[in-house]
């Protein structure tokens, strides 16, 4: 999707879903060095439209991808997977289903759960990015 200053990745080595409020209180350039590599897109929260444009700011993103609501969590989590396709994927999330955690666990490609409602912790933004680290490493 995007990099660095809405610049589009041709081949994002990842992908992260989250809400726009997972990035809130990031320090400043967190999220843009982080998803250099890789493609965000947002699933819409309370905050609407304008925590949507607040992410992109963050992000130094012209544009950013939002998903589709569904009608149940199930099917949010289906739409999700959907998305993923064969990309390694950080998934932030206020909670999980079993099926979804059996599903990250189960499949081929690295997938990062992050349980939160809230703006991701310094220890998960830790863990972001010591996976997106990861990654990068496999695809040198």
């Amino acid at each position: 999707m995007h990099g660095r200053y809405g610049v589009r990745v041709s081949t994002p080595i990842f992908r992260l879903v989250c809400q726009p409020s997972a990035l809130d209180d990031a320090p400043e350039g967190w999220a843009t060095d982080m998803l250099t590599d890789g493609e965000v897109t947002l699933l819409i929260d309370d905050g609407g439209t304008d925590a949507i444009n607040s992410a992109a700011h963050q992000l130094g993103a012209l544009t950013v991808a939002v998903m589709r609501r569904e009608a149940s969590a199930e099917a949010q989590e289906a739409t999700v997977r959907e998305h993923a396709a064969s990309l390694p994927l950080i998934w932030v999330a206020p909670e999980f289903t079993e099926s979804a955690r059996k599903w990250a666990h189960d499949r081929g490609p690295m997938t990062l759960l992050v349980d939160t409602a809230a703006p991701l912790t310094e220890e998960e933004r830790g863990r972001l990015t010591r996976f997106v680290s990861i990654l990068g490493r496999q695809t040198d």
